[in-house]
């Protein structure tokens, strides 16, 4: 596209400089393993691994006494348990110590008289156990725990119990579980925090073992803003800074990471770029690692002799089409949502009277309380109608159990019954689901799914139900029934690859995988400060060097940041270096101000200069200011009523006007933290706002929101005045988040500068703006006399 007339001279467009300068620093690497397991010695050569420290709330043992009277432990056989074995022993995958068991700390039954130091041994474990007095572990679990997160996570908030007691203790139980951890963990070593029971955790191993690789896992489904919300300010804030204390934060859906995101900016201002969060001193990246199950075991178990005698034993007592569906006891399951589902069913389609059952497994939970006493109560009623309105002497609609059942009992369900009826209403994955499709070697079977299950944006080839609309679900279910069998195959096939290429153990690895890549760019993004040394190497580059570029932001680098960003000018003997180094050398001013304020503050000095993040680029040689050819018109009209509005809403704050983009300042605003708020919350809207093909981003800058074209930056633009020039010194040097798109296109052999202590892609950091005078001294004597 040809670019406009900016008066009074002509226009001609920038190049774009992808088409000649093609080398550019790669950003943070995402998922890769899936192709084939990485070896982790080669990705990480110098890195010695540590061992592995998981922390849970629960330890996966089960603790017994023997004759002799001393404890022991025997392990259970959960997925987990077994993804973490299998990842601790991948000859492949280096990143734990081959010769170190994993320590596994997390809470015991009281019943038990452990003393405070007690460890327990398996040939793969050591089990560190932590005791908490019978009244605190009430209110910690019972209250906290399952009486407040959980609820509030299963958008069941009605039913959340806000108590003081109940995060008292739950703070309290944390500096159990830290006194454990403080007791093992030793440099070097990977910390695995897991799920909402230990939220804190992973802060307060930050602040006493800052250096520690620190990982967390979310188990249930993180909620939407307004729910999290709900939660006093002092206990959301103590959440969102406790789980951010990790390095690896991960959930199961992009969902609830969107969500988390969010959470994070609007409760404790820490926005993120790309899933990755630039705190003050490290990175920490919140992705989606959808859990899942051990594939091979539950399909191998298809003809297992004990799964085989099974399924014929429940094929002989109930010759008819099987609905099957087991849970355990609660509110998020959709129990009752099921059974009127069914209910509906049978009555829309009386030809399938005597022909189907519901099988349906309720596995007892915390049945001593009086609320999932009234549920077991209206389920067993709303069973005993549908067999009295339905049933016959020689048929009963549902089949209801209210027990545990056997791996054996299990197995021969899943592989008897034509259709699994997985209905929750809210549920973080449901590997019921998973070990469903999981357990048909067969490829026969139709899932019927939730689309409130994690596990519907994974297993999409099942039929998808919304569990509150009856009629949905008795659709589905006389669609399941009526399925062709080479409908059901082709479905449970693919259903069945994707769960075999993503089982749990390709989950753990994909965790530590990602960890693993986040070392590598943390490592990359370490704050180096500038010191004699590297000032040293800096000015001999420049002596040695013949033709030089020197990059400039503005405002928070040459100039100090001002409350109001007309009055920001630049002190005048930094003018004066500035014009002495552009005497000799290439020097560009790149800033998102406008070209007329550019012109205005550097008139009289032989510079090239980039305005409005990249959209306009003006060298000293032309009288013309260059518009980017990407560059295109009309958009402002639907985006600046949002600036405008937001603006009147929060005062002090007002709308900045550009050529190429608008601004949302709040540096003035009357009210500080108010104002941070009304930016957080525009940030988000703009972000729904802002779809693919408007072409658009925010800048999210020091106290401004800045909507623009996503065709150029600052690093695009300094790229385009690299390419028909071959300099042998480029330095950049800035504040702004907007830098790091300078720094990040620049050849790796720049010279790049932080002004700040935020982490960075620069090279290098100086601390404060008023350091820059000093840098630009060192320039200026570089090469005439030592200083």
């Amino acid at each position: 596209m040809s670019g406009r007339t900016l008066p009074p001279c002509s226009i001609r467009p920038i190049p774009d400089p992808a088409q000649t300068l093609s080398r550019q620093r790669s950003s943070p690497i995402g998922h890769s393993f899936l192709n084939g397991l990485p070896d982790m010695n080669d990705i990480l050569p110098n890195i010695s691994p540590g061992r592995l420290i998981i922390v849970a709330y629960r330890l996966p043992f089960k603790v017994v006494r023997r004759d002799d009277d001393s404890l022991a432990i025997v392990q259970n056989s959960g997925g987990l348990v077994s993804a973490v074995l299998s990842l601790a022993r991948n000859a492949h995958y280096a990143y734990f110590d081959p010769g170190e068991k994993v320590h596994w700390i997390g809470a015991t039954d009281t019943s038990f008289p452990l003393a405070d130091q007690s460890i327990l041994e398996t040939d793969e474990f050591i089990a560190h156990p932590v005791v908490i007095d019978e009244q605190l572990h009430e209110n910690y679990y019972e209250g906290f725990c399952n009486n407040l997160i959980w609820p509030l996570c299963h958008y069941f908030p009605s039913l959340a119990r806000f108590k003081d007691e109940y995060f008292e203790a739950y703070q309290l139980a944390h500096d159990f579980f830290f006194a454990r951890v403080a007791e093992v963990i030793r440099p070097g070593d990977v910390v695995w925090v897991h799920d909402y029971q230990l939220m804190l955790l992973p802060a307060m191993i930050r602040e006493r073992f800052p250096q520690q690789k620190i990982g967390f896992f979310f188990h249930i489904p993180f909620p939407s803003f307004e729910l999290f919300r709900l939660l006093p300010v002092v206990w959301r804030k103590a959440v969102v800074d406790g789980i951010l204390g990790a390095d690896l934060i991960g959930f199961h859906t992009n969902d609830y990471v969107e969500y988390f995101l969010k959470t994070a900016w609007l409760v404790s201002g820490h926005n993120n770029k790309l899933h990755y969060i630039h705190m003050d001193d490290r990175m920490v990246k919140v992705d989606s690692f959808p859990i899942s199950i051990d594939f091979e075991m539950f399909s191998n178990a298809y003809s297992d002799p004990e799964t085989v005698s099974k399924r014929n034993e429940i094929r002989k007592s109930l010759p008819l089409k099987i609905i099957f569906s087991v849970d355990r006891l609660d509110y998020s399951k959709g129990i009752i949502h099921r059974l009127r589902g069914f209910r509906e069913f049978l009555t829309r389609c009386p030809a399938w009277h005597e022909r189907v059952s519901l099988v349906m497994v309720v596995v007892p939970s915390r049945d001593t309380i009086q609320q999932y006493q009234q549920m077991k109560f209206e389920i067993d009623q709303t069973v005993g109608m549908i067999n009295s309105e339905f049933g016959s002497l020689g048929w009963q609609p549902v089949i209801y159990q209210y027990r545990s059942m056997t791996f054996a009992e299990l197995l021969g369900m899943y592989t008897t019954s034509d259709v699994a009826l997985v209905t929750p209403v809210r549920d973080g994955m449901n590997l019921v689901s998973k070990e469903y499709v999981a357990s048909r070697a067969d490829g026969k079977g139709v899932l019927i799914l939730s689309e409130m299950a994690g596990a519907a944006a994974e297993l999409g080839e099942a039929l998808i139900i919304n569990p509150l609309d009856l009629h949905n679900v008795a659709n589905a279910i006389s669609a399941a029934l009526d399925m062709p069998e080479e409908e059901q195959i082709k479905r449970m096939t693919l259903m069945r690859e994707r769960i075999r290429e993503y089982d749990v153990f390709a989950w753990a690895v994909d965790f530590f995988t990602q960890m693993t890549m986040l070392e590598m760019e943390q490592t990359r993004l370490n704050q180096t400060y500038l010191n004699t040394t590297s000032i040293e190497l800096i000015r001999t580059a420049y002596n040695n060097a013949t033709n030089r570029i020197l990059f400039f932001d503005y405002d928070g680098t040459l100039a100090p940041i001002a409350p109001d960003p007309e009055s920001a000018f630049m002190p005048a003997d930094i003018r004066a270096l500035i014009q002495q180094i552009a005497g000799r050398d290439t020097a560009v001013i790149v800033s998102g101000r406008d070209r007329h304020f550019l012109e205005t503050q550097f008139k009289g000095l032989q510079l090239d200069m980039i305005a409005e993040h990249g959209a306009m680029v003006k060298k000293r040689e032309d009288l013309a200011w260059v518009l980017h050819e990407s560059y295109q018109e009309n958009w402002k009209e639907s985006i600046r009523p949002i600036l405008k509005t937001y603006a009147q809403r929060c005062p002090g704050a007002f709308v900045e006007d550009k050529e190429t983009s608008l601004a949302w300042h709040y540096r003035n605003a009357d009210d500080e933290l108010y104002a941070t708020r009304r930016a957080q919350e525009l940030l988000w809207q703009l972000r729904d706002f802002l779809q693919p093909e408007l072409n658009l981003q925010v800048v999210d800058g020091n106290k401004v929101l800045e909507v623009k074209k996503t065709a150029y930056n600052k690093g695009t633009a300094a790229r385009s005045l690299l390419e028909n020039r071959d300099y042998d010194f480029v330095l950049a040097i800035g504040d702004d988040t907007t830098d790091e798109d300078m720094f990040t296109m620049l050849p790796e052999s720049a010279y790049t500068i932080k002004v700040g202590d935020a982490i960075s892609a620069a090279r290098y950091h100086i601390k404060k703006q008023s350091q820059v005078k000093d840098l630009l001294v060192e320039l200026v004597t570089a090469g005439t006399s030592n200083p």
